[in-house]
């Protein structure tokens, strides 16, 4: 499942300790956003199995996760 790749990239990254710069240009791959696209094109029209409702909510957790801590880098770069 892409998602869990997305998860653990995004654990991945967090456990590397990066600068605050790195949070800052951090961006889901390529094979991630496509697939975010995907699910959400799926979900207009209604056809979002279990499975796929589960990994589109997988990506919005991350999302959010990745934007609070692009809002506390920032945060910390212009203290």
């Amino acid at each position: 499942m892409v998602s869990s790749r997305a998860f653990d990239k995004i654990v991945d990254f967090i456990t590397s300790l990066p600068k605050n710069e790195q949070i800052l240009a951090f961006k889901p791959s390529i094979a991630s956003q496509g697939r975010m696209e995907e699910l959400l094109e799926k979900k207009q029209l209604g056809k979002l199995n279990f499975d796929e409702n589960r990994e589109i909510e997988q990506f919005l957790l991350i999302e959010h996760l990745m934007r609070v801590a692009k809002a506390r880098a920032r945060k910390r770069l212009s203290a």
